[in-house]
């Protein structure tokens, strides 16, 4: 069994750039795959490996400064999602392009999953997805607004065209693991909203934490690696990924006439170039090649953030 572990750490990091050889070292010595980012502002990512390995990085990471009481959400796969390890210096950890926003300084209310439902079912509170619009397609909660944006950068200037839509409203917001609510509702508050909540470890937590009786979740949850989307009780959904868009894909999405594996889907079809197309049967070529000797080609792996 593979250990999944997400997480993220707002800190802040003199010298970013020093902390990433010894951060890949640990991870490569124990078979840990996935990618973390580094910044001024600190640490964020998701890595997958057995449990020693895991227990391992995370040892490190929480004796890094400010890290000791980093908090990380775990769920399992069959096989390790991820094809390689990434290390990477950012200038955010995750990227809203908005400067001064520090979580460190303001953020919105904590909401714990089990009184999640009370809070969004309140008729004063608008609930605001602030996933990408690809995420929000294959689920969300019941009720809650899509900004329909195709990246968070896009999430400040949707909300500057839209806020007069929640005047006197307080502000219910969610993502898949809390990262990027911590600069939404920061962003929020310093923009005069008074009442602003936040889902303490995102919809992760949320599927994981309430029964699917009780729940107002509907579909599935997007995750950045080769699973695709789990549900309640974290359990793989069977959805696709399209290798060239990077999209969430369905058994209707892979019926669909334009679509080739690993090298478009309907959504993206337009969007590429037949040199890009010839790249992709290349690499799907391969991926095949790999598969019939019983290797997984890295080409396989997602490694990816939330």
């Amino acid at each position: 069994m593979i250990i999944v572990a997400a997480l993220y750490r707002f800190t802040p990091f003199a010298a970013p750039e020093a902390q990433r050889t010894p951060l890949f070292a640990v991870c490569t010595d124990h078979e840990v795959m996935g990618t973390l980012l580094l910044a001024g502002e600190g640490i964020n990512g998701t890595i997958a490996g057995p449990r020693d390995g895991i227990d391992a990085v995370l040892a490190h990471i929480r004796a890094l400064p400010g890290c000791a009481d980093l908090e990380w959400k775990e769920s399992t796969a069959a096989t390790q999602p991820f094809g390689r390890m990434k290390v990477r210096i950012k200038r955010e950890i995750v990227t809203m392009g908005v400067p001064g926003t520090d979580p460190r300084a303001i953020v919105g209310t904590y909401v714990a999953p089990a009184a999640w439902n009370d809070l969004i079912s309140a008729p004063d509170v608008a609930v605001i997805d602030t996933r990408n619009d690809y995420e929000v397609a294959i689920g969300t909660f019941r009720g809650a607004v899509d900004p329909e944006t195709e990246s968070f950068r896009d999430f400040p200037a949707w909300w500057e065209k839209n806020r007069d839509r929640f005047h006197n409203k307080r502000i219910a917001m969610f993502c898949t693991g809390g990262i990027r609510c911590e600069k939404s509702t920061a962003f929020l508050k310093a923009q005069g909203v008074e009442e602003v909540y936040h889902l303490k470890g995102g919809i992760l937590k949320y599927l994981e934490e309430v029964p699917q009786e009780d729940s107002l979740w509907d579909g599935g949850c997007f995750v950045f690696d080769e699973r695709v989307a789990v549900g309640h009780g974290l359990t793989v959904l069977p959805y696709g990924l399209c290798r060239a868009c990077r999209r969430p894909l369905e058994d209707t999405d892979r019926a669909h006439p334009t679509y080739e594996e690993g090298v478009q889907c309907h959504r993206c079809v337009d969007d590429y170039t037949e040199a890009d197309r010839a790249r992709f049967r290349e690499r799907q070529r391969q991926i095949k090649l790999a598969a019939a000797r019983g290797e997984r080609h890295v080409g396989t792996g997602r490694s990816g953030v939330s």
